[in-house]
């Protein structure tokens, strides 16, 4: 006989998140310790959360940007996760005023690695869908130069924009910027294959 596993509520995850050393993602009552992350991976996150916040800086709109350890909570599923890196307009709203959990993402930003590819680019994009703010998801890999933009046109309609170019730009729709590669890469060294 195979025990049932155990069922957390949101409370539970949140104060166990709150003593953990380790991150975690909550996913409908499961909690899933989340992979440390490497040199590269950390570089490219780092990067784009300045390049962000210094291009966004001298609009009109303001644009508020969080780095990898503001989690996003998706209500209607009851998940909490980390991005990369993400942007609110104008102001954060928090679940029940709870400042660790925003609610309303312009923009996600998931840096990619052989594992948490296929579900930052099938299953965590559906479930940021699921939030009414969400405009724009951002997929960058880190072994090679390649940036994805998925722009939401409609409700489920989204249109792609790829750019491989290490000295080209990636139009970023939902802000109305563009950001370099070559400020994205910097300091990242790719391995021969």
């Amino acid at each position: 006989m195979v025990a049932a596993e155990k069922k957390y509520s949101l409370d539970e995850y949140l104060t166990r998140e709150a003593r953990s050393l380790y991150k975690h993602e909550f996913y409908n009552g499961k909690i899933v310790r989340m992979a440390g992350a490497k040199a590269t991976h950390n570089q490219i996150a780092a990067n784009l959360t300045g390049a962000l916040k210094y291009t966004l800086r001298p609009l009109p709109r303001k644009f508020i940007v969080y780095n990898s350890d503001q989690k996003v909570y998706i209500e209607s599923e009851n998940v909490g996760v980390y991005p990369d890196a993400l942007v609110v307009c104008e102001e954060p709203q928090f679940w029940r005023g709870r400042e660790d959990l925003i609610v309303n993402p312009l923009l996600i930003v998931e840096v990619l690695s052989r594992s948490t590819a296929p579900f930052d680019k099938s299953g965590k994009f559906l479930l940021y869908e699921q939030l009414p703010s969400f405009q724009e998801y951002v997929l960058v890999e880190q072994n090679y130069p390649k940036v994805e933009s998925w722009y939401r046109l409609t409700e489920h309609s989204w249109d792609k924009t790829v750019q491989i170019e290490p000295n080209g730009f990636i139009e970023l729709r939902s802000l109305g910027v563009s950001l370099s590669l070559a400020e994205v890469y910097e300091y990242v060294s790719f391995k021969k294959p």
